[in-house]
């Protein structure tokens, strides 16, 4: 595949700024076409399966969605289950962090008046060492003493018409949980094309794949057809990876949890294992289940420290033993690559961007490893 270097370094600029912006403005439609695309890839190899059975592609893709949907829907099932028991627990865990909340305050202001009770004497000594050099000047009498005209107290200026009109102008409440809720609004929208897309890019796998072959002659069509198999690959494996490791740190914190007696094991386990997978920030948020479920529970500071030890412990294992063999194999991306991907991506996309940001990298650097011309950057991102 000939790849041309562009001869105005302007217009290539001009290009690339108007890619950024369309992946900026754009990002909710191409997150969910994203997303999309790489359930795709990774339901294709039970398309496969179902189709060896003698099953036509189009009922094939359609049992895969359906017992996909059905995974989600019992996991959601499971999830809820131990939500509702959480919920009904919510007063006495608001109760527990308006202790807190209280004893935080109290240090507070102690630490405030133990540092005025420090401050306050020096500056009154400071003060009367003033005061006394200025009783060390002579006075003048009252007759030699100038007259200063007294100043008026400063009155506020008068409210303008357009302030006085703002202030009477009240948003409903109606618009503020509107425009609340707009955000979340835009994201299950397009949440719910999610299925859609995947069983048609399922059932029309083979149709859009010969499709876009045919936009590619002679040798660049076997390229194209490298970086398809590269990037699906790469898809699968990475996101599979992912998975099987969430799991495994799914049911070895839902047992430390369940042996530190910490409620709702089977809730808080799975949520901190995959939270700790998530690059960089994972440590952090996977401790934010655990100790807030143990609030009502621990008072100590050491109970704490054992819970976050636990989780580091594995959340290091799980980053230096098991990610190289399970995802880091197929990825090869170099940690300079993954950060710079992160920041990139993090910045256009912020919290979807961390999350589809190395699979995203991943099949740029398929595609740069199938084009001759492009392989030094390809190497260049590889480990």
């Amino acid at each position: 595949m000939e790849v041309r270097r562009p001869r105005n370094p302007g217009a290539f600029l001009a290009g690339l700024a108007a890619v950024i912006a369309l992946l900026y403005f754009g990002r909710i439609l191409i997150i969910t076409i994203t997303v999309a695309v790489i359930l795709a890839f990774i339901l294709d190899p039970l398309v496969n399966l179902f189709m060896r059975l003698r099953m036509p592609r189009g009922l094939a893709s359609f049992f895969t969605c359906s017992l996909a949907l059905l995974v989600v829907y019992f996991s959601g099932v499971a999830f809820y289950t131990q939500a509702a028991g959480l919920l009904s627990d919510l007063p006495r865990y608001s109760s527990r962090i308006n202790e807190l909340v209280d004893v935080v305050a109290l240090r507070l202001e102690q630490t405030e008046k133990s540092i005025s009770e420090i401050v306050i004497p020096k500056r009154l000594q400071r003060d009367g060492k003033t005061a006394q050099i200025i009783s060390a000047q002579p006075v003048q009498p009252p007759s030699q003493q100038k007259s200063v005209p007294r100043r008026r107290s400063a009155e506020p200026p008068a409210p303008t018409v357009q302030e006085v009109r703002i202030s009477q102008e009240r948003e409903p409440i109606v618009n503020t949980i509107y425009n609340y809720l707009r955000s979340f609004y835009d994201v299950l929208l397009m949440g719910s094309f999610v299925p859609f897309l995947v069983y048609f890019m399922l059932s029309w796998r083979d149709h859009l794949r010969r499709s876009f072959l045919q936009l590619f002659e002679g040798a660049d069509r076997m390229v194209a057809g490298k970086s398809w198999e590269g990037i699906a690959e790469m898809a699968r494996a990475y996101v599979v990876g992912n998975f099987i490791l969430g799991m495994l740190l799914s049911v070895a914190s839902s047992l430390i949890f369940w042996w530190a007696n910490l409620p709702y094991p089977l809730l808080i386990g799975p949520v901190s294992a995959f939270l700790s997978i998530i690059p960089y920030v994972g440590l952090p948020l996977a401790l934010v289940p655990p100790f807030f479920a143990a609030l009502p529970f621990y008072n100590r500071i050491g109970a704490y420290l054992i819970i976050g030890s636990i989780i580091a412990f594995l959340h290091l294992l799980a980053l230096n033993l098991l990610y190289p063999k399970l995802v880091g194999a197929r990825v090869h991306l170099n940690p300079l690559a993954v950060t710079v991907s992160l920041m990139f991506w993090g910045t256009l996309w912020g919290a979807a961007g961390l999350i589809l940001g190395i699979p995203i990298t991943a099949g740029v650097k398929a595609v740069c490893d199938n084009v001759s011309e492009l392989e030094p950057y390809g190497k260049l991102m590889g480990d």
